[in-house]
């Protein structure tokens, strides 16, 4: 019988261990690593330059054109220079969205950097990745062009010409939304205002 006992003791002595360790791993922050962060540079890269290059056809292919019919009363391809935020808000605001995209950029390089590079946080930290590669994309637009090229109407609905770049912000902020009521918790998102550890 105390065989028995000291075998539970130690067994529920290893749980408790194995539950502090899973515990300490998820609150111990360590900086993220360069592969990581090179990662994250090459994933935003290869999404700006898919907008970019779309933006670019619509340029080279729809520009003077009339509408241009791909599914008859759904969805069409129209070019249309966007003075505004993404769905055509907001026109002839330039300063602002320049002053609000940096501080968005400001502010996601910062979550980056907080959240722990582990599996719990990896959609988080993909959403974050999505929503700044489509503020980006707008960005350059803007920056170039003064103005942001949409292509993509939904007829079906009359919907506002966007682009890419706004598909990438409407994924990043919907993942970004469904993980934050249904995956973490108040306790999880605690780790943004935390200070981290080397290591």
């Amino acid at each position: 019988m105390q065989e028995i006992n000291r075998e539970q003791n130690t067994e529920e002595t290893r749980d408790s261990k194995d539950s502090k360790e899973e515990l300490r791993e998820e609150t111990v922050f360590h900086r993220r690593s360069a592969g990581s962060w090179l990662m994250i540079a090459v994933s935003v890269a290869i999404l700006v330059a898919l907008d970019q290059f779309t933006k670019y056809l619509a340029v080279t292919k729809l520009s003077g054109e009339d509408l241009r019919i791909l599914i008859d009363g759904v969805l069409d391809f129209v070019y249309l220079e966007n003075h505004g935020a993404a769905f055509s808000m907001l026109q002839n605001q330039q300063w602002f969205f320049y002053i609000l995209t940096t501080v968005f950029f400001i502010l996601a390089v910062v979550v980056l950097y907080r959240l722990p590079q582990n599996a719990k946080y990896r959609p988080m930290t993909i959403s974050v990745v999505v929503l700044l590669s489509g503020a980006a994309g707008n960005f350059i637009d803007r920056v170039v062009n003064r103005y942001v090229i949409d292509f993509i109407y939904v007829e079906l609905i009359n919907f506002p010409v966007f682009n890419v770049a706004d598909i990438y912000v409407t994924v990043g902020v919907t993942i970004l939304i469904v993980l934050m009521i249904f995956k973490y918790k108040d306790e999880d998102m605690k780790v943004l205002f935390r200070s981290r550890k080397s290591g």
